[in-house]
């Protein structure tokens, strides 16, 4: 079964990291070249592949330019990117496990949205204090 409604790059199917990764190899790079081309280490590519850090604004730019793609696509998986892969075939497994990330997720953003809250109360009780 090919679920062409899948939004392979969208919000709830991926992150930064794998939109760069699927532009890249869309592109046919590898990531030594792309990251020679940026005029950076190829362990920083990989750890914005890996979401583990992001680029500044002027590689950002670089990016999305090298890989023909928005920046916009980019950062939220909406605007012009690459075309889904057509070669995957989306089955119940898929299904499943795409759910539970998307369930996960949403409780990693309801999460972060308490964090910050209590951050900001914690450094108004701090500010308080002085």
């Amino acid at each position: 079964m090919n679920d062409q409604n899948t939004d392979w790059y969208g919000p709830d199917a991926a992150t930064f990291g794998d939109r760069v990764a699927g532009a890249r190899e869309a592109a046919n790079m590898n990531q030594s070249e792309l990251a020679r081309r940026l005029g950076i280490k190829k362990t920083t590519l990989v750890g914005w592949e890996d979401d583990v850090s992001e680029p500044r604004a002027n590689r950002l730019s670089m990016l999305a330019g090298l890989l023909n793609v928005s920046i916009k696509w980019l950062l939220t998986g909406e605007g012009e990117g690459p075309a889904a892969p057509d070669d995957v075939t989306v089955g119940e497994d898929f299904a499943s496990v795409l759910a539970e990330l998307r369930e996960i997720r949403a409780v990693m953003r309801t999460n972060a949205e308490r964090a910050a809250r209590v951050e900001k109360k914690l450094r108004q009780l701090v500010q308080e204090r002085q």
